[in-house]
């Protein structure tokens, strides 16, 4: 027991106690003057306590039995996707969250298929051993493993999540060594895909608007709306992504401050708690504090891909790759879009974000690392 604790990655560990402390600080300053979020800083250290443990304890479970399980998983999975749809709560128009205990715990199945995904992903890919993957009896069967989550995702409607399953599909194909013509053909497809979207969304604007009006999902339309006309798209549109633009640019060089911020104030900046967390570190720690934890992202990703080089299996390193895309899109996409790049989705900041679902998972995918750095002697053995 003592060497498996021995092999944790005590780098890992000490940079997520820093993303701890940098998430515990935003989320107490962004919910200070907000009337009926008192103590979510509390919560959040109770998550990460949480985290931790599992995080830990990961390193004694053989991740190997997750692999062989990947088919039982897939169906848990899926199963948790379509109840969610008929009898799960809705929150800001997509119908994607269990309310348990009254109402006090809420689980979102799309962030638990995305481990799943991850990992039965990674036991596909690894069944090749290295080998080029073969269109007829390696990427169809992994399109088709993929596609049921994303469309499941997709109808709650959850656009964030249904673009991280795309991500991680990506990320895992492309060092599983798919063929350079299947690449090819896959990124014109989503190139088309794109365009032919933006099309359909341009020429029938408003039918489209129309639409999700009737169904109480305007919000998508505002989104979407927003990131493809800016120019067109209403003041109310346009209210998060110019107030965070303009929270993040008061920051300047150093900050306002800590609790200082008057831009992140409920109303001016929508979740800043949660999906807006950035915005609270931009304006009252300014551009050196969103670089240091922008390299604190960067010192998490680099550990887990040494983690990968060094492994003897490949299906481990897969997995490591998959937590890898997933986590570098999640930062990606939530910087991006509170900085113009990217449009307004509902992907909260990896470990910043306050939120017990995505959290927990988050560190559950760094026990799976954990458990597979302390398993790669054994496998060695084995071999």
């Amino acid at each position: 027991m003592l060497n498996k604790l021995k092999k944790l990655d005590l780098g890992i560990i000490a940079i997520l106690l820093c993303l701890m402390g940098v998430s515990v600080v935003a989320v107490h300053s962004a919910t200070l003057y907000t009337a009926g979020f008192n103590n979510l800083e509390i919560k959040q250290l109770a998550y990460y306590g949480l985290g931790f443990f599992i995080a830990i304890a990961s390193v004694f479970f053989d991740y190997r039995i997750v692999l062989k399980s990947w088919l039982v998983l897939y169906g848990i999975g899926i199963t948790l996707l379509i109840l969610v749809y008929f009898v799960g709560a809705e929150l800001n128009g997509a119908k994607g969250w269990f309310k348990l205990m009254n109402g006090a715990i809420s689980v979102q199945p799309a962030e638990i298929v995305k481990l799943i995904l991850i990992i039965g992903l990674a036991y596909l890919i690894g069944r090749r051993q290295g080998d080029r993957l073969n269109f007829s009896n390696d990427l169809l069967p992994i399109f088709a493993f993929s596609f049921l989550p994303f469309l499941l995702v997709m109808i709650q409607p959850d656009l964030g999540n249904a673009i991280i399953y795309i991500v991680i599909v990506v990320g895992m194909l492309w060092i599983g060594n798919v063929k350079y013509v299947h690449a090819a053909i896959g990124l014109a497809i989503v190139a088309g895909c794109v365009v032919l979207f933006m099309s359909l969304f341009n020429a029938f604007n408003e039918e489209i608007k129309d639409f999700l009006k009737e169904q109480n999902k305007i919000h998508w339309y505002e989104r979407i709306n927003t990131f493809v006309n800016p120019e067109q798209a209403s003041k109310d549109a346009r209210h998060q992504a110019e107030n965070a633009e303009m929270a993040i640019g008061s920051g300047g060089l150093s900050g306002q401050g800590y609790l200082q911020g008057k831009l992140k104030n409920a109303g001016f900046i929508p979740y800043a708690y949660s999906d807006s967390i950035f915005v609270v570190v931009g304006e009252e720690f300014g551009f050196q504090g969103a670089a240091i934890l922008l390299m604190l992202y960067f010192l998490l990703i680099y550990r887990m891909i040494m983690i990968a080089f060094k492994c003897y299996d490949r299906k481990a390193s897969y997995i490591i790759i998959g937590i890898v895309s997933m986590f570098v899109f999640q930062i990606f996409q939530n910087v991006g879009m509170m900085i113009g790049l990217m449009p307004i989705t509902g992907i909260t900041l990896p470990f910043v974000s306050y939120g017990g679902s995505s959290l927990i998972i988050n560190m559950l995918s760094i026990g799976l690392v954990f458990s597979i750095k302390a398993h790669q002697e054994v496998y060695e053995l084995a071999e």
